[in-house]
């Protein structure tokens, strides 16, 4: 498998350019060459999404066109009344930046979705939305929807944007089956089956956000854990324990991680929290910006009878973890 990976947030080569309809700003968004355009909200930058994502970088070079990928904020199902399961995501919009920029995208933009460019028809947003923004090659998956109540599809896009914008639909990728989504990505985390995960994403699934204080039980039990406040409304995996890469300041360190509600501890319901314990590592980084990475499964979220069982539990998750950190 060939993972895509990325390297802490910074200053991207990918141009992200902000976008609403209708265009105000047309003469700032016009590019020196034309654009060849990969569209989709593409949350997960899954192995599918990667398809069609290189197919427009493919005729981009090709045609000595710049390339480019059209994503939405926020998720069109969200705005659309399709339930709260879309307010989560596989990654938040500066992910994306970084996934495209290891694609060689150009530039991303983020088309604001309302329910003003919900009900632009199909042929509106191909002559007031592509066709201004020099759009000269299009890429789609094969079930590709757009316009006012999904009207159009890929077949309509085909013929809309004749005959000066050329149009490719990408087949979908299947795995054992199974077409890879991004709602069948959302299933597998939330089941626990992170290998399968990962192997749709092409990469570890990772979380980002700051590290803050926790209740301090960590180290009195001698595994200190880094407490989790996520920047982002991310799809959260099963509760459980999982071996991880996390970054701090542009360094990798292997650990383990629990994402629970600490049962052994809180007897009342309370919100799951991440915490991770670091390998070989003591330093106070309250205030740090962390990036985690989910590696392996290694068992669901459990409550202890004592102490000591809790303690014997972690020391054997934690020397799983390593063992899966070194064989990776």
């Amino acid at each position: 498998m060939n993972y895509l990976f990325y390297g802490n947030a910074g200053v991207f080569a990918v141009k992200m350019i902000s976008i609403s309809y209708p265009f105000t700003n047309l003469a700032e968004l016009v590019q020196e060459k034309a654009v060849s355009i990969a569209i989709g909200h593409f949350d997960g930058v899954h192995r599918g999404h990667q398809n069609v994502i290189r197919q427009a970088v493919d005729v981009a070079r090709k045609e000595g066109m710049l390339s480019a990928v059209m994503t939405f904020s926020p998720h069109p199902k969200e705005v659309l009344g399709h339930g709260e399961h879309y307010y989560s995501c596989l990654t938040p919009l500066h992910k994306k930046q970084a996934l495209f920029e290891e694609l060689g995208v150009d530039i991303m933009y983020v088309m604001r979705f309302d329910l003003s460019f919900a009900a632009v028809s199909p042929s509106e947003f191909v002559s007031g939305v592509l066709r201004p923004l020099g759009v000269g090659h299009a890429v789609v998956g094969f079930d590709f929807t757009f316009g006012s109540k999904g009207a159009g599809n890929a077949s309509t896009l085909l013929e809309l944007c004749k005959p000066d914008i050329g149009v490719s639909i990408v087949e979908p990728l299947y795995d054992n089956g199974v077409k890879v989504s991004s709602t069948y990505t959302r299933d597998l985390l939330e089941q626990g089956n992170l290998d399968k995960a990962n192997s749709l994403l092409g990469r570890p699934y990772e979380v980002s956000g700051t590290v803050v204080h926790g209740d301090g039980r960590g180290r009195t039990i001698g595994f200190p854990t880094a407490n989790l406040e996520l920047h982002d409304p991310y799809v959260a995996p099963k509760l459980g324990v999982y071996a991880i890469t996390a970054w701090l300041d542009g360094v990798a360190y292997n650990g383990v991680l629990n994402h629970g509600m600490k049962p052994t501890f809180n007897k009342s319901e309370i919100k799951p929290v991440m915490e991770a314990n670091l390998f070989d590592f003591d330093r106070d980084i309250y205030g740090k910006e962390i990036r985690v990475q989910f590696k392996a499964f290694i068992r669901s979220e459990q409550k202890f009878g004592s102490i000591d069982q809790l303690i014997s539990q972690i020391a054997a998750d934690a020397a799983q973890a390593r063992a899966i950190n070194q064989s990776l």
